[in-house]
């Protein structure tokens, strides 16, 4: 192949004649005496190389005999095959061509000067892998050439190595922009961080994420890092790593909480990093730092409470595995749930017994068909597992209360994750629930419900602070909301857990007023600088300043919760009202969009419910550490770019993350076919 100074592939069609093989710089255009009549000169070049005619294509540059003698037949049988010559017209004399406008598909074509781009197709090929989590080897795959091919036959192919390259350069562009938007940024940012397992050599990534509010008032997360830990992760290596990535990008005096999973290590690793972070800049001297993922928590709580109520369910999964042992049982459990006219569309499907919500799942299948169970079991002789009645009471009064859990954590877990003013109702419910459970006649729903407040209580103390703060800056519920709910979490000691929080909102202004956080032009400054003023009482100046600043903390909040509550409608948009209402209560502003920006889980909602960790996809775990980190953090930075413009690219979601393991062509079998392959992984 031959390849022109744009870099455009050229045929290497051998020449008529061996001389033809030979082309000299020198080459010169002839100067014709007289007019060439045919038409096929429109599209050659009369040349004289070494002294002889010859006819260049204007199209594929391929050199042919073309003294008068030779006739032009051959260069009209040329024209008919020229690979070249059909896209000529738009490469070279930018013909007007139908272009769609890409922006938007239901625009109307309209013609527009095209200009192949091969440099702008590597970018676009580039960002297609790093997006939808393609193989790189894809480049080299024959039938997705082809298919480049026949879309743009100018475009030229590049191998693996080079396609690295362009995702690297990728990397390295979108990584300064992200650092630029979290330098830019003037609040304060939360950081979430969890770790990744490799699904074939087995090695463990951290991923770090940054969570704010940008200046428009929109949630906003980018992933910093995605480092490889080599073993064994101790608490020293991983704050070290965390650490690091914290002064790399210029936000360790800008942390609000870190949150993280609920494990020992972990724990070690927030007590190390705060120790060597400067507290002074930290909100209230960073005893809010330490965040405990909410997700892993309700995950916790519910494993030991179905460890003790395990042997009721059972009977349930036994006759579930019967009738998806087999493709002819599957059928006969079809065929007799239509003749009973059970209306229920979701399909039978075994539980993975790691994950706690595929149990759910499994219980409110089974329950359903409950009627088809029985008739099963009176005409097949070999199904001798079905429940009893008093079973399936017990398996539907324990899918009832799962029914909380399982709703809660998806809300805490989506792709969107939730403002922190969401999450505090939640939990309350769930604590109340939890108690509620003590009266059950059931002795089994009363054991379960004492281990899993048990675990509850282990976690209640030290994640409800400041969340509750953020319920309090919910202009739906303020302090109304723990004026309903913590007398029946708290009984007698219901007030003094209120003034709690309550105090703890004055220390936050105070902190966001005093300046003690190092934050641009909030110093509270109370000395006169004037040489004519006496300095003698300088104290006194203090006191008075404080005394002042101190009215003016409890004024703020004080007036905030004396307003009206706003309508608990599901349009509310608490991001928006807090915008438009920034100079009404300027600290509470401040405070509102530090707080509402904490994440209240590290998990997307696909792996919420695991214990497992989150896995690399097969192709991507065979990658280099480096390449790996460039792929993953590059692919949310996209995706956040994306998603800014508009909500849809194409007519396609924007806000669906999609990738190449989504094909499917049923939703509940796709939701089986993960369980079951998750269960592998686990």
């Amino acid at each position: 192949m031959m390849v022109d100074e744009d870099n455009t592939t050229t045929c290497s069609t051998p020449l008529d004649r061996p001389e033809d093989a030979q082309t000299q710089p020198n080459n010169e255009i002839t100067e014709e005496r007289g007019r060439l009549k045919s038409v096929v000169w429109n599209h050659f070049k009369k040349r004289k190389v070494d002294g002889k005619d010859k006819a260049e294509c204007n199209y594929c540059t391929r050199l042919l005999v073309g003294g008068s003698k030779n006739g032009t037949r051959h260069l009209h049988d040329h024209l008919k095959i020229c690979p070249r010559k059909k896209f000529k017209d738009i490469r070279d004399m930018k013909q007007n061509i139908l272009v769609r406008d890409q922006q938007n598909v239901d625009s109307m074509a309209s013609v527009n000067a095209y200009h192949f781009d091969q440099d702008e197709s590597r970018k676009e090929l580039a960002r297609m892998i790093i997006l939808h989590e393609y193989p790189l080897s894809i480049v080299d795959h024959i039938g997705f050439r082809r298919y480049s091919t026949s879309l743009q036959p100018l475009f030229k192919m590049v191998c693996r190595n080079t396609i690295k390259k362009d995702i690297m350069g990728i990397y390295d562009h979108e990584r300064e922009k992200s650092m630029h938007a979290i330098e830019k940024n003037r609040n304060r940012i939360a950081i979430t961080t969890d770790m990744w397992t490799s699904q074939n050599k087995k090695r463990g990534f951290m991923v770090v994420t940054a969570h704010f509010i940008d200046d428009l008032w929109r949630l906003q997360s980018r992933v910093m890092r995605f480092i490889y830990v080599p073993s064994p992760h101790t608490k020293d290596v991983l704050s070290d790593v965390l650490l690091q990535t914290l002064l790399e990008w210029n936000i360790d005096r800008k942390l609000s909480t870190m949150t993280v999973d609920n494990c020992s290590t972990n724990d070690a690793v927030i007590n190390i990093i705060l120790d060597k972070l400067q507290r002074s800049t930290l909100v209230m001297r960073g005893s809010m730092l330490h965040m405990r993922c909410a997700a892993h928590v309700l995950n916790l709580i519910v494993q030991d409470g179905l460890n003790v109520i395990g042997s009721c369910i059972e009977k349930v999964r036994e006759s579930v595995g019967f009738w998806t042992g087999s493709t002819k049982r599957r059928q006969r459990f079809t065929d007799t749930a239509r003749q009973l006219h059970v209306e229920c569309t979701k399909e039978l499907a075994l539980d993975c017994k790691t994950r706690w919500n595929s149990t759910y799942l499994m219980l409110s299948t089974a329950i359903e068909y409950r009627d088809v169970f029985f008739r099963l079991s009176q005409r097949e002789s070999s199904y001798k597992c079905i429940p009893k009645e008093e079973e399936w009471e017990m398996a539907s009064s324990i899918c009832e209360r799962l029914a909380l859990f399982y709703k809660v954590t998806e809300l805490f877990s989506g792709t969107s994750y939730p403002t922190a003013n969401l999450f505090f109702p939640k939990v309350c419910e769930i604590k109340i629930a939890l108690n509620s459970w003590f009266t059950s006649p059931s002795d089994m729903i009363r054991s379960m419900a004492f281990k899993m407040l048990e675990k509850f209580d282990c976690y209640w103390n030290v994640i409800h602070g400041v969340m509750a703060v953020a319920t309090i800056l919910d202009p739906r519920y303020k302090i109304e909301l723990l004026e309903y709910y913590f007398p029946l979490i708290y009984g007698d000691e219901a007030e003094n857990e209120i003034q709690k929080v309550r105090d703890t909102c004055y220390e936050m202004i105070r902190d966001y007023t005093s300046g003690r956080m190092g934050r641009e032009g909030t110093r509270g400054t109370c000395v006169s600088e004037d040489p004519q003023v006496d300095d003698s009482l300088m104290d006194f100046e203090r006191y008075l300043s404080q005394k002042k600043k101190g009215g003016n903390i409890k004024l703020e909040l004080e007036h905030y919760l004396e307003d009206d509550l706003m309508p608990r409608t599901l349009e509310f948009d608490i991001l928006a009202w807090w915008k438009s209402n920034g100079p009404k209560y300027p600290t509470l502003q401040r405070i509102a969009r530090d707080i509402l920006a904490i994440p209240v889980s590290t998990v997307a909602s696909e792996s919420a419910f695991s214990t497992s960790g989150r896995l690399l996809s097969p192709h991507r775990s065979k990658l280099h550490a480096k390449t790996v980190e460039a792929l993953m953090c590059a692919q949310n930075w996209l995706w956040a770019e994306i998603k800014g413009l508009s909500s849809t690219v194409d007519g396609i979601e924007a806000n669906t993350f999609q990738n190449i393991l989504d094909d499917s062509d049923d939703e509940e079998e796709s939701c089986v076919t993960t369980l079951g392959e998750s269960e592998n992984h686990s």
